[in-house]
């Protein structure tokens, strides 16, 4: 059975006499609403399809003049160029230039050399010379018009630790990618990029590499985010550029006093003393400047907040009982 080819009108929902203009609204119509940033991860694969072949559809469709010439069949292979049996159309006449034919000009010629296709042809031209040996050097790497498509980043999560975002570090990151080769062929590859991340970066913070994504044939390369992810912390809880603290002492050294030491998220050793004071259940210790270091503000940190959970004793003696009355009868 032969291969039967995707219709592309069907793709965009519009009818086959549609305009230029009304093919451009229609994709990004559908470009915007299938878009996958703007999906779940429940649908983002369904929405990744349907941008894909949304945007094939209309790199396909956006030139006028050669309409049907790139229908794709599903198996994702393409049929014979007709323009390699009829040879370039026409190009409409200019004025001051009626009787030009475009098809036997130098254009032609440059369009049917041997290992150029249609693509290289129209990106020659559209380049905005007539001259292709002009137009030639990075013509299709470097434009950026409707037909080059540029699909959405790809997302990556670089961990931290909470000493890492405090200190700061250099993280050695290695990835793989789809790479198009010169004879069209796709390759994977192997890049290794360094990041350097700087004291208080938070979760969410984005490092991009432009052009570093996936390849595929007519588009532009995808774009690369890594973002910031932080591990959980055994001790340290991070609140914005705070730091909180938990600490669990018994109820007698609530009510008397207590002294208790910890180790700061720096690796400095901090002790407190409570003596003169009355811990009681929502108290908080604010110690100021000990907590994340702010992003772009030199020397600026948050506060250590230290909130303290009081263990109370499950059982008491009859004796013990009538003490505590005696003892805090009268406390406020």
């Amino acid at each position: 059975m032969g291969n039967t080819p995707l219709d592309f009108y069907e793709v965009l929902s519009i009818p086959k006499d549609s305009s230029t203009a009304e093919i451009r609204s229609a994709y990004k119509s559908l470009a915007k609403k299938w878009h996958p940033d703007k999906h779940p991860p429940s649908s983002k694969a369904e929405a990744e399809a349907k941008f894909k072949a949304i945007t094939q559809a209309y790199e396909a469709l956006s030139v006028q003049e050669h309409r049907g010439v790139f229908g794709v069949y599903k198996d994702g292979s393409r049929p014979a160029s007709p323009l390699k049996k009829e040879g370039i159309p026409k190009y409409p006449s200019t004025p001051g230039n009626q009787s030009k034919d475009y098809s036997r000009s130098k254009t032609t010629n440059y369009a049917r050399t041997p290992g150029r296709d249609f693509k290289d042809f129209y990106y020659s031209t559209m380049a905005g010379s007539n001259k292709p040996e002009k137009a030639r050097p990075g013509a299709f790497k470097s434009h950026s018009g409707p037909l080059r498509v540029k699909p959405p980043p790809e997302e990556r999560k670089l961990e931290c630790t909470l000493e890492e975002l405090c200190r700061g570090c250099k993280k050695e990151i290695k990835f793989i990618r789809n790479v198009v080769e010169k004879n069209g062929m796709i390759v994977q590859k192997q890049e290794s990029q360094t990041i350097r991340v700087k004291p208080g970066w938070k979760k969410g913070t984005k490092i991009t590499f432009e052009g570093l994504g996936d390849e595929r044939p007519g588009c532009l390369p995808a774009d690369v985010v890594f973002f910031i992810a932080e591990k959980e912390h055994p001790t340290f809880k991070r609140v914005g550029n705070d730091l909180v603290l938990k600490a669990e002492i018994p109820l007698v050294s609530a009510l008397t006093g207590c002294t208790f030491s910890f180790r700061l998220i720096g690796g400095e050793k901090m002790t407190c003393a409570f003596e003169d004071e009355v811990v009681y259940p929502g108290y908080e210790k604010v110690v100021k400047g000990q907590g994340m270091p702010v992003a772009g503000e030199k020397g600026v940190r948050g506060d250590l907040r230290i909130k303290f959970q009081i263990t109370f004793p499950t059982q008491l003696s009859s004796a013990q009982r009538s003490e505590l009355v005696e003892i805090l009868k009268g406390a406020t």
